[in-house]
């Protein structure tokens, strides 16, 4: 029962909070794309815990000596359609595991899980320094019975961001911020709040390599608060804040890599993980 109890209450909630790290870099920022501009952006992500936080956020580890892992592989694309849209993509893949030491010893989970498409319009810039933009998001599962790869509900996302550029020293800065409110149109359905900060900081003049940290989060609300104890099941009431640290290197005006690590700071009914991912980033013009 202790695999039961653990792996209940944060399969979804840990697998959610993965795929979201894995795209958030990308996916989140105010500065415009190119009209005619495809970028293209696969990433492979790891999540490990083996704790977690309760519902009054008191860190505990799982029973049983459990553990959960999860390898995630993720493509993403936005293409620039003209100066005021941007359409964007995500489909994410994941292969989980929770294993404990008495039985059954190990859980797997794997395959697709929710494609989010959206269209993004971008409000205003101010001197071409500072840029607003608002996106919807449409979620749509690509599995079926199978509650452990997400909710298995159609949902949408309304996101707004707000993005600039500045300067340290003789060195380059940018920021992103952006916070949407997403909603599960199922039984239920969660309401979540999905928020993230960004600072970079660009190491020569030439932009090759650039560091940057980040913050976010994700708070989600539901009339329904309790666990059920069949496996997979969904809690759907849940918070976290994640701190994380980001190297990227371009080695031409077409091609960057981005490697990321981060820590889960605080929250509660989810796991306490860390996270690893490696991005690259393909970009082509085809005006």
């Amino acid at each position: 029962m202790g695999l039961l109890k653990s792996f209940t209450k944060t399969l979804l909630v840990t697998l959610v909070l993965f795929i979201t790290l894995q795209t958030k870099a990308f996916a989140d920022g105010g500065f415009p794309v190119r009209p005619g501009r495809l970028l293209i952006s696969p990433s492979v992500s790891y999540f490990f815990a083996s704790s977690q936080w309760d519902s009054t956020g008191v860190k505990k580890p799982f029973d049983n000596g459990g553990k959960y892992t999860s390898i995630g592989i993720t493509l993403y694309s936005e293409y620039g359609i003209s100066r005021r849209f941007a359409a964007v993509v995500s489909l994410p893949y994941v292969m989980n595991n929770y294993t404990q030491n008495i039985a059954p010893t190990s859980t797997p989970s794997s395959g697709l899980t929710d494609l989010e498409t959206g269209l993004r319009y971008y409000l205003a810039n101010i001197d071409f320094i500072y840029y607003i933009s608002i996106q919807g998001t449409a979620i749509t599962p690509l599995y079926s019975n199978n509650a452990s790869l997400g909710y298995g509900e159609e949902g949408g996302e309304l996101k707004l961001a707000f993005s600039g550029s500045g300067h340290l020293g003789d060195l380059s800065t940018y920021f992103n911020a952006a916070d949407g409110v997403r909603q599960y149109f199922g039984n239920n359905g969660p309401i979540q709040n999905r928020y993230n900060a960004t600072f970079g900081l660009s190491l020569d003049e030439e932009y090759s390599n650039q560091v940057s940290v980040t913050l976010s989060g994700i708070n989600s609300f539901s009339n329904d608060k309790t666990f059920v104890s069949a496996i997979p099941e969904t809690n759907k009431n849940f918070s976290f804040l994640e701190a994380s640290f980001s190297y990227g290197h371009s080695f031409t005006r077409e091609i960057s890599l981005f490697l990321s690590g981060g820590e889960f700071l605080t929250g509660n009914n989810t796991g306490v993980g860390t996270t690893l991912s490696l991005a690259f980033i393909y970009r082509l013009d085809y005006r």
